[in-house]
């Protein structure tokens, strides 16, 4: 999956959305670093396994690799903004018929909403109709 077109639209695995999520937060990190920090996420992963994620993602042009040193550190190659666009993006498709509005209702009929938030959304609505 070299091309742009289909890294632009990835939608990563689970597993392959973990991986992202460190090296995302902790930034370029070893094989070994980011193991580490899956097995503190969940149940034991083995090292092997951790590797040859790394690599099957390198290969589909999702993480890059440093390998002018010892250690070899990878790097996503991706943005977290554009990968959780598609993800959140293909979950309104499936969920909602594609509208975000629907969502939104949804969301906003759930007792996890705190008054901050809402507000914030209000904010953020409002601030929009303005630009228009």
């Amino acid at each position: 999956m070299k091309n742009k077109e289909e890294l632009a639209s990835f939608v990563p695995t689970k597993t392959e959305l973990n991986v992202l999520e460190i090296l995302w937060e902790y930034g370029p990190s070893t094989v070994r670093f980011v193991h580490d920090k899956l097995n503190e996420q969940k149940e034991a992963v083995i090292y092997t396994s951790t590797l040859k994620l790394m690599q099957v993602m390198k290969e589909k042009g999702v993480l890059d690799r440093d390998d002018s040193q010892m250690k070899h550190v990878y790097r996503a190659v991706l943005k977290e903004e554009k990968v959780k666009g598609n993800l959140l993006i293909r979950f309104v498709d499936q969920f909602y018929q594609g509208s975000p509005s629907r969502m939104m209702v949804s969301l906003l009929g759930t007792d996890k909403t705190s008054e901050e938030e809402l507000q914030q959304m209000r904010d953020m609505i409002n601030n929009t109709n303005l630009r228009k």
